[in-house]
């Protein structure tokens, strides 16, 4: 070992900088973060520059996928609900994606993001890609899955939240 560095098949540290495994799992989930945030942020940006999304009515708007998918979901009385004003939920789902995309991706509130965004990826499973056959090829229910580590482990790394906790225990900023 020389200077102090030592390396092998398993370890590789610096002068106490840990075991590479470690390093690698504190790491983990910034491809998740990146992959959706963008992901929401993007979404969120197609409704919003879609003209006739926020329509209750025509091809393309909101109201008509609602009513394409009210009686094959398993919650059709969430789709009745979404259907009582199109437009307010349409702009519900795209500020609700941008929040998410925006909270995810620059880990602020990062489990609160997670949450939204699992919550916003149930809710259109359970409508919108519920009769998907099969089951696996309807995304929303993958996107469901991918949120919850987010849920669980926040943004620990390159994130506002780590920022905060920082500061908060007196740490440089």
């Amino acid at each position: 070992m020389a200077h102090g560095i030592r390396s092998d098949m398993h370890t590789s540290y610096v002068e106490g900088g840990g075991d590479w495994r470690d390093t690698a799992q504190r790491y983990a989930l910034i491809p998740l973060r990146v992959f959706l945030g963008v992901t929401f942020i993007y979404a969120a940006f197609d409704k919003l520059t879609d003209s006739a999304f926020f329509k209750a009515s025509g091809d393309g708007s909101i109201g008509e996928q609602m009513r394409g998918v009210r009686d094959i979901s398993a919650l059709p009385e969430l789709v009745d609900l979404a259907l009582k004003s199109p437009t307010g939920f349409g702009y519900a789902i795209a500020l609700g994606e941008l929040a998410v995309g925006i909270g995810t991706l620059l880990g602020v509130l990062a489990r609160v993001a997670a949450l939204g965004g699992a919550l916003i990826s149930l809710s259109l499973w359970l409508t919108v890609s519920w009769a998907t056959e099969p089951y696996y090829l309807g995304n929303d229910l993958a996107y469901l899955m991918a949120w919850l580590p987010l849920v669980l482990a926040g943004a620990s790394v390159w994130s506002v939240d780590a920022w905060w906790r920082r500061r908060r225990a007196g740490g440089a900023a």
